[in-house]
């Protein structure tokens, strides 16, 4: 198997488990542990550089 599918499936794992870190960042944010809603959404960021960039990898290889 080449880069670019394996790739590619990673990048559509990335972008669920940021979906899913942002939805409990958000949910975080609505109770009184706004420390840890912080935390997570400073995680976000960092999951939505690397899809960023892995996206471009990807692109590069199709």
């Amino acid at each position: 198997m080449s880069a670019g599918p394996q790739l590619s499936s990673v990048a559509t794992a990335l972008a669920e488990l940021t979906r899913r870190v942002t939805e409990l960042a958000d949910e975080l944010a609505r109770s009184e542990r706004d420390d840890l809603a912080g935390e997570l959404f400073e995680a976000e960021r960092g999951l939505l550089a690397a899809g960023r960039r892995l996206g471009k990898v990807v692109d590069e290889l199709a």
